[in-house]
């Protein structure tokens, strides 16, 4: 059996120095670099034909030319004609005239190669110096496109982001490069104007309660007549104005940190967490006179439960506080084309379509005026943990008054292990979901809709 060789660790100190050396002698310009690599390659193959053509120069293939014959002679014609006899067929035995022509030919060809090698290599290196010119100036055409623009870029700023590079040519590397970076700067733009949205309405929705503070607090003070009763009752609106913005902010917080993503996932069931979602929510839904209906099915994901657990919360609050009374809202969890599917629908006001899509958007209400306490964020806070979550979110508005809104997960491996979900994917929206069948609940998953 054949030993292998064990070769010794490499020295830190080596790798150190290498690393520490090796990027000081390379240039740090691209197009230096660029040239150096055309020069260093017209002169591999330079030399490479130099080479090729000095073999075949030297290779021997001339004739010695003999004047004379002898009669009789050893290996010679008896005609005493002129003979041409090539190289390695000469007679093995020559005057001492042809001896010497064809030493002198020997000679004169070795000094021919000699001087054709010398030659040679100085037109090699005048080739390579005007090569490595040639280069330069290849190597800047080259990057002329990236120097503009690098230039243009340098210049966009959030105050001019919605310039693009449109740079026009063929569709090669470069304008690959370019269209990427107008995408990447088109999605840049679209999300500062969404962050200068959020902003300005989080400003808004602040501003308000504090100005109602602030005039509660003057009244307070400038009212020298005010007693015990009229102190309890500012401050009691105080508190609940207090509680809104803690409730805002908590919103607002639980919005960034679900379009960070989720820090940890763990398996679940969808059906299950809906369960419990509802039943805590049941009491509530009672005492404003609405009726909550539950149908369920095993539906493995995974996922962060307690974000998972706020987007089925937020939509069965939507639910509730966008109704009507005598109303219900139905809370439906399964599994659906390959999906793990949660949808709430719930009785309410006529919708119009187009408004459904802005409803998703943070601080966007129905009702601009409302002064319940809610902010706009709850579907928006939906929108988001179903992104981080990879999962699709269809929302449309019911014929009859209110809404429909369903999140579509993907499965756990373990459930679905031929199928790899990769990024949002949005399934097709069937007339009714089918119950897993490895957890049945006793409730049919798909039930028509109560009356």
């Amino acid at each position: 059996m054949r030993e292998t060789p064990i070769r010794p660790p490499r020295s830190p100190r080596v790798a150190r120095l290498r690393a520490a050396v090796l990027p000081r002698l390379l240039p740090r310009r691209v197009r230096m670099r660029l040239t150096l690599l055309y020069g260093l390659m017209f002169v591999l193959s330079g030399a490479v034909l130099l080479t090729i053509t000095y073999l075949l120069a030297n290779r021997p293939n001339g004739f010695f030319l003999f004047s004379r014959g002898s009669l009789g002679g050893s290996g010679f014609p008896a005609d005493g004609g002129i003979h041409l006899y090539p190289d390695n067929m000469a007679p093995s035995t020559v005057d001492a005239f042809a001896e010497a022509q064809r030493q002198q030919a020997v000679r004169q060809h070795a000094a021919e190669m000699h001087d054709l090698l010398i030659e040679s290599g100085i037109a090699l290196a005048i080739m390579s110096v005007i090569a490595i010119g040639l280069g330069w100036l290849i190597a800047g055409r080259v990057l002329r496109p990236l120097r503009t623009m690098t230039s243009s870029i340098q210049r966009i700023s959030a105050r001019n982001v919605h310039e693009r590079l449109a740079v026009e040519g063929p569709g090669d590397e470069l304008k690959d490069l370019a269209d990427t970076v107008d995408g990447l700067l088109g999605r840049l733009e679209t999300a500062l104007d969404s962050h200068k949205r959020f902003v300005a309405n989080a400003a808004h929705e602040l501003r308000t309660p504090l100005t109602v503070e602030h005039a509660l607090l003057e009244e307070s003070l400038i009212d020298r007549d005010a007693t015990v009763d009229s102190f309890r009752s500012n401050f009691e609106r105080l508190l609940v104005l207090s509680e809104q913005q803690a409730r805002l902010l908590e919103s607002l917080l639980t919005l960034s940190s679900s379009e960070r993503g989720p820090d940890r996932r763990e398996p679940l069931d969808l059906g299950e967490l809906a369960d419990q979602v509802a039943l805590g929510w049941r009491a509530e839904a009672e005492r404003r006179g609405l009726r909550v209906h539950t149908v369920t099915g095993r539906a493995d994901i995974w996922g962060d439960s307690a974000l998972v657990e706020r987007l089925v919360a937020n939509l069965l609050d939507n639910a509730l506080d966008y109704n009507v009374p005598g109303g219900w809202a139905k809370v439906e969890a399964g599994v659906e084309g390959g999906n793990a599917v949660v949808r709430v629908t719930n009785t309410g006001p006529t919708i119009p379509q187009d408004r459904v899509g802005r409803l998703l958007e943070p601080f966007q209400r129905l009702d601009r005026s409302s002064g319940d306490g809610h902010h706009g964020l709850g579907l928006s806070i939906v929108r988001s943990i179903a992104l981080a979550h990879g999962a699709a979110l269809r929302a449309e508005a019911r014929p009859q008054g209110g809404l429909v809104v369903e999140a579509a997960f993907p499965l756990r491996a373990a459930d679905q292990p031929a199928r790899h979900h990769h990024g949002l994917h949005r399934p097709p929206p069937p007339a009714a979901l089918t119950a897993a069948a490895e957890a049945p609940t006793g409730r049919e998953f798909g039930t028509p809709e109560p009356r």
